[in-house]
């Protein structure tokens, strides 16, 4: 059968020519449920929750908080990420930012879950041939977690990836 051209080759491209940026083996991500990634100098966290793969931008787009430390919940019938810092809820899906909410003009009013709308830029997730690539943004359309995005761009202090003489020397 016809070989698919990368299979056959041991150093997959970092970046496919549709722009896809190798994150990951899909075993591993699977094994660790999450891990952290730069996309286009950009943070971003991939979840493996549930047999799918979710990537969002890593920092919260309410204070920046590290999303790649939250605990992710079922919330009204979805997967969501709550973020460490101040609790924010964030469907892994698509983004929304979820807040209970209740209807005064309800007899006897309870709390639902309502959505904010998107908040939390998503990203696209690739796996192909055991390896799991996130599409890069499209910055044409923009969402509130862009600020931190760019303001933790490119300055690498995510303890997870973070590869310094300083530590060797712990």
């Amino acid at each position: 059968h016809a070989l698919d051209q990368n299979s056959s080759d041991p150093h997959l491209p970092l970046q496919w020519p549709d722009g896809l940026v190798l994150v990951g083996k899909e075993d591993d991500i699977k094994n660790s449920q999450r891990i952290t990634a730069k996309v286009n100098g950009r943070e971003v966290v991939v979840f493996y929750h549930e047999g799918k793969f979710h990537a969002l931008d890593s920092r919260c787009y309410h204070e920046g908080g590290p999303l790649n430390l939250g605990e992710i919940e079922d919330i009204a019938g979805q997967p969501c990420i709550v973020c460490p810092w101040h609790k924010y809820v964030i469907t892994l899906e698509t983004g929304e930012g979820l807040y209970e909410g209740i209807n005064p003009l309800e007899p006897s009013p309870t709390p639902r879950w309502q959505s904010k709308g998107v908040k939390q830029r998503i990203h696209k997730v690739t796996v192909n041939n055991g390896n799991v690539y996130v599409s890069p943004p499209d910055l044409s359309v923009s969402f509130d977690s862009d600020y931190f995005a760019d303001k933790y761009k490119n300055n690498g202090d995510l303890a997870v990836k973070k590869k310094s003489n300083s530590q060797a020397a712990e």
